[in-house]
């Protein structure tokens, strides 16, 4: 069974795809762990500038080590 990369509360980037439309890339806080049909898991985010809460798969996070909130 596959076990999430982050922890609620982390600040991570988004790298958003081709059919992500508008969806800003950049800085996020996981605020929830959600469950996932596949090895790709998907967290509940929000936007540190917009605020927007967004749904997005692991796949596309990654980890912003060195860098404070």
């Amino acid at each position: 069974m596959a076990q999430h990369k982050f922890a609620v509360g982390e600040m991570v980037d988004f790298r958003p795809g081709a059919r992500d439309g508008n969806v800003p890339q950049g800085k996020y806080k996981i605020q929830r762990l959600l469950p996932s049909e596949t090895s790709d898991m998907q967290y509940r985010v929000k936007h540190a500038v917009d605020g927007h809460e967004r749904v997005v798969p692991e796949s596309k996070l990654t980890g912003r080590s060195g860098v404070l909130g």
